[in-house]
């Protein structure tokens, strides 16, 4: 018997009629909708903009008021925003402080404790106090996790409940801060605007507005005092603002605050006492490269900083110094990957942290495409003053061929961590005897000059001076000027694990040598006897193919333990503990 061949689909799906209607969905496809999420939405956002770059704002609201994003809020957002649910997922999901959970799940408890386990952190007992509050506390009501450094490595060890933090925490101390209810930070005393203005601040910004300062007075000021980009990378910050300008406009600037590097907490030190030098120089600096708005980028670490400067930008527009909005505050919400500043512009226009490949720079091709000029807190902070007191006053405080002051962040096995102002070309062994000396019982065995990325060098080479490019022939560098000391009481394979495991957690993960370099460095740095030769190959090919700085500078650690301190005893084999995420 012959057999018909079908009119639609295959063999074996019976033949229907094409021109017949197909039959309608009950209910549309995707998601459903939830109205009373929706309302809850609108009522936080408010009179705010439906703009997509503001997305990250949006989910800290949601995050803020309900202690995690849930599939309703998350889809109720993106009807507002008129945005793709999985454009908005994948940005949700690639901040560390966002908790996401998906229809199904089990929401995490109403308080979560954090306990940071960075470097200066470990070795202060972080670990311990990790474990002593897991196991006093109830899953049901508290989560306790390991989180990166929060940058306060001066009073380490650190704990966060909420957005509340607790210095030199013990298990006692975070779990009264638990039973007290409080979660919002404390707002330490600082200079207001009224006081800044009443001795003499923001009349270097008037001169440069009036005319009595010339664009090309001020580069060469700050070019003569040395004035360097102090966020780690060190270009010269008049030669910057030219190259800026030199492309056309509009043009836009960006300040960038997320000092992630473990060790690094001198950005929040100038913040949280005198917040205007910042705001005075980066005025200064959006007047010479005519920037028509500047986005401030605060790391989600640093609450208390976040209430200071949104108090103080409406300071200043109260006053008159600025046009409302002409500065706009955004929140980082946990990647360190975004202190790289072309990964920091994706998130400020709502994106995920991914680094951009170069060129072209973010100088031509910045900020919503813009010519963008970025600086670091600090590097702004001294603009005022050098040109105030002029170049030479800046560069005759350098010693051993540096130029000006540095903010060193001083943590460790020292008595008196903290920030210490002090010249640019000054040694490691001199600032541990400006911090205090070592703690009583310690000797000094090694340092990082230049907190996670920059190495680890022996306290023999505590004699070299310490600015850009001094320590290159070492494997090492300043970067952003934190120092951490260790002492014959720690181990160097378990700090080299510690920083490692903080790049593997912190890899954004967009380019394979990073991401699986890393984790492939934790796992050979984990084994009892390293395979050096395994470990150089790795460390190259990271250097060579990783997109950014993160994935280039990671193999510092262990490429300086191997060359300074293979005289090491045979160690124990390193003690594992979860990934934060």
């Amino acid at each position: 018997m012959e057999q018909k061949a079908p009119t639609n689909g295959g063999p074996d799906r019976p033949a229907r009629n094409i021109g017949s209607r197909k039959r309608a969905r009950g209910f549309p496809k995707g998601r459903q909708l939830d109205t009373e999420a929706l309302d809850e939405i609108k009522a936080l956002i408010g009179d705010w903009p439906r703009r997509h770059d503001l997305l990250i704002e949006y989910l800290h609201l949601i995050q803020d008021r309900y202690h995690y994003i849930s599939a309703r809020h998350l889809k109720a957002l993106c009807e507002v925003l008129r945005l793709p649910q999985a454009a908005a997922y994948e940005v949700a999901t690639f901040y560390a402080h966002f908790d996401v959970v998906k229809e199904g799940e089990t929401p995490p408890p109403p308080t979560t404790i954090r306990v940071c386990d960075s470097i200066t952190c470990a070795i202060k007992g972080a670990g311990a106090l990790h474990d002593a509050l897991k196991s006093r506390s109830d899953p049901k009501h508290v989560r306790v996790l390991y989180a990166p450094c929060m940058g306060r490595c001066d009073t380490a060890p650190v704990a966060e409940v909420g957005h509340l933090h607790i210095d030199h925490a013990t298990p006692g101390s975070v779990e009264a801060v638990v039973k007290s209810g409080k979660r919002e930070p404390r707002v330490p005393r600082y200079e207001t605007l009224d006081e800044y203005r009443a001795k003499g601040g923001y009349a270097i910004l008037e001169q440069c507005r009036s005319g009595r300062l010339s664009l090309d007075a001020v580069v060469k000021e700050l070019t003569d005092g040395g004035l360097r980009g102090l966020g780690g990378a060190g270009f010269p910050t008049g030669r910057k603002w030219q190259i800026v300008r030199s492309y056309p406009g509009p043009r836009l600037m960006t300040i960038n605050g997320d000092e992630g590097e473990p060790g690094t907490f001198k950005d929040r030190y100038y913040l949280e006492r005198d917040p205007h030098p910042m705001f005075e120089g980066a005025l200064i600096g959006a007047w010479a490269v005519e920037a028509e708005r500047i986005y401030l980028y605060m790391r989600d670490e640093y609450p208390a900083v976040l209430h200071i400067l949104a108090h103080e930008i409406e300071a200043l527009e109260k006053a008159g110094i600025i046009e409302k909005g002409f500065i706009e505050l955004r929140r980082g919400a946990g990647a360190y990957i975004c202190g790289e500043e072309s990964a920091m512009i994706e998130s400020i226009e709502g994106k995920r942290g991914y680094p951009r490949n170069r060129p072209p720079y973010i100088a031509e091709v910045g900020l919503f495409g813009r010519p963008t000029l970025n600086n670091n807190v600090e590097t702004l902070y001294w603009v005022p003053e050098i040109l105030q007191k002029g170049a030479e006053w800046f560069a005759d405080h350098g010693v051993n061929g540096g130029k000006g002051f540095r903010s060193w962040s001083v943590s460790g096995r020292v008595k008196q961590p903290g920030v210490i102002v002090a010249p640019a070309g000054i040694t490691a062994r001199e600032l541990v005897e400006l911090a205090g000396g070592m703690e009583d019982g310690h000797s000094f065995k090694a340092y990082l000059p230049g907190g996670a990325s920059g190495g680890i060098l022996p306290a023999r080479l505590a004699d070299l001076p310490l600015d850009f490019g001094t320590l290159d022939k070492y494997g090492s560098f300043v970067g952003s000027h934190a120092i951490v000391v260790f002492s014959d009481m720690d181990d160097v394979a378990d700090i080299v694990v510690n920083l490692l495991r903080f790049f593997k957690d912190e890899s954004c993960g967009q380019c394979t040598p990073c991401r699986v370099g890393c984790d492939k460095a934790v796992a050979l740095l984990e084994r009892r006897d390293w395979d050096g030769e395994l470990l150089k190959e790795l460390a190259q090919a990271m250097r060579d193919a990783s997109i950014c700085g993160l994935g280039q500078a990671a193999p510092n650690a262990f490429i300086t333990a191997m060359e300074f301190f293979s005289d090491e005893p045979a160690r124990t084999e390193v003690a594992g503990r979860p990934d934060r995420h």
